[in-house]
């Protein structure tokens, strides 16, 4: 299985580079975060020698940016009918679903790791504490995976990338705002507490920004980790229902 699930990875990852389209995303990516980070971040008017303006943004920026990645990964195969033809290779179901997943993962990794000059101008300009910037990028990694496996799964669905983009969107920005003041005040009058804390729990923002104050729990690891095995067994589960119709 780990096989056939690297070179399902290296497929789906060397197509990334076939077409513009990632280098496109890339440099939009950097772009967004500069944008975010220096002048809507107000990095240097903060005075502070930290990134916390450049990761504040990030669940925001993935929001609409990881979609875009994810939306292809099963409905292209659908709408051009290659999903038939990978369906009858030697290669279990799982290790397609995981090859696809983590080749989406690793070029997200690419992006995230090419924003090093932020890093780097903050270290420069002061003296930031570097090992609550790691946490920040590994939870980055963490809610970028759980924002792909989402998208992966809703992307199985549809034949339509535009839907699958906008169905993503729409379920991930739930998992972002369920920890929102303005949202667990709609239910805190009128249910119990545990259910209050239980929805701000499954918040993307709640677990990440405890993250970027460089604090990892296995609380928010074992989020993140199960949102993403749950999404991916359901992805698992679509396709092999739509292999079955």
């Amino acid at each position: 299985m780990i096989r056939s699930t690297w070179s399902i990875m290296k497929r789906e990852f060397a197509g990334y580079f076939a077409t513009p389209l990632a280098y496109v995303f890339i440099v939009i990516f950097l772009l967004a975060t500069g944008i975010f980070t220096f002048y809507i971040g107000n990095f240097f008017d903060r005075g502070q020698a930290d990134l916390q303006s450049f990761f504040s943004f990030h669940p925001w920026l993935f929001l609409f940016l990881i979609p875009a990645i994810s939306m292809r990964l099963w409905a292209e195969e659908r709408r051009g009918g290659t999903i038939e033809l990978l369906m009858t290779l030697p290669v279990p179901l799982a290790s397609a679903v995981l090859g696809k997943f983590l080749a989406a993962w690793a070029f997200t990794a690419i992006a995230l790791a090419l924003t090093f000059p932020i890093w780097i101008t903050v270290n420069i300009l002061g003296s930031p504490d570097n090992g609550v910037i790691i946490a920040g990028y590994i939870g980055s990694l963490f809610m970028s995976g759980s924002y792909l496996a989402i998208g992966a799964c809703i992307s199985a669905t549809t034949k339509n990338q535009v839907i699958a983009f906008v169905v993503s969107v729409a379920v991930c920005f739930l998992f972002l705002v369920s920890g929102l003041p303005i949202v667990l005040d709609v239910f805190r009058s009128w249910t119990p507490p545990f259910f209050t804390d239980l929805l701000a729990s499954f918040s993307f923002l709640t677990q990440f920004n405890g993250i970027v104050d460089g604090v990892i729990t296995a609380k928010s690891v074992v989020f993140f980790a199960s949102l993403i095995i749950v999404w991916l067994v359901a992805n698992a589960m679509v396709v092999e229902l739509k292999k079955a119709n």
